[in-house]
């Protein structure tokens, strides 16, 4: 195992990464699972939603307020990593300012237009609001309010074009051990990603973040309700683009 820089913080106990669907966050995720020195939840909140329970360290919890009290237990062991989407509303986690004030909730964005599309290419019944980008600057200004200062912000296109330099800033500002080693991992599908794995196909045969350029039926150039939704979420993700974290090759 390797520790290539020191954090310049005290290692946070709980670690979130928020994100609209479509986002690369899995392919972020995967990269933690690679570390032994995190317990890493896939989308706790947004399984618990969906499915009305989620499985955490042995016991079911079924309400937003059990799931924060079992992650805040769970960190008392180990430090706990989880990525979550915003394609749901989570009005317990945003009540609860002790949780947003915890560890570092940071957040990971996409170009809209790549997001919506891929998005409607799984989802052709696609509520707008379910693009998740309005529901992520609440989260981010409720967690900047909870903490008094501004969220670490990472741009999915510098972590595929500069994924070292990217992972390594972002280890930097919020006191995590930078590890170089887990920047490659073996394909395939946890069995975390079971329940949704259609939604993972990308981050399951990946090995390492890599550009994958597609084409889809559906945009926002070519579908006017695309192009709505587009228009709506776009100041969104505006906001959290100029505050994402500055990336030099």
């Amino acid at each position: 195992m390797t520790d290539d820089s020191e954090s310049v913080r005290e290692q946070p106990r709980i670690i979130a990464l928020w994100s609209a669907p479509r986002s690369r966050s899995t392919a972020f995720l995967r990269m933690m699972m690679e570390r032994d020195d995190l317990v890493v939840l896939h989308e706790p909140f947004s399984v618990l939603a969906g499915f009305g329970e989620f499985e955490i360290a042995g016991r079911t919890v079924r309400t937003e307020t059990e799931l924060i009290s079992a992650i805040r237990g769970l960190s008392t062991e180990r430090p706990v990593f989880f990525k979550d989407t915003t394609d749901f509303h989570y009005p317990e986690v945003l009540a609860d300012e002790g949780f947003l004030r915890e560890g570092a909730h940071t957040f990971i964005i996409r170009d809209p237009a790549e997001v919506i599309a891929s998005h409607y290419a799984l989802n052709p019944d696609l509520d707008r609001a379910d693009v998740g980008f309005s529901r992520l600057h609440e989260l981010y200004t409720a967690v900047e309010k909870a903490q008094g200062e501004a969220p670490v912000v990472v741009d999915s296109d510098n972590l595929l074009d500069h994924p070292e330099a990217t992972v390594r800033s972002y280890c930097e500002r919020i006191g995590l051990r930078f590890r170089a080693d887990a920047l490659t991992w073996r394909s395939g599908v946890p069995s975390e990603w079971r329940k949704t794995e259609r939604w993972h196909v990308d981050a399951s045969e990946s090995t390492g973040f890599v550009r994958r350029e597609k084409s889809y039926a559906d945009t926002v150039e070519s579908n006017a309700y695309l192009a709505e939704i587009h228009a709506e979420q776009l100041p969104f993700y505006a906001y959290l683009f100029a505050r994402r974290i500055a990336v030099e090759a």
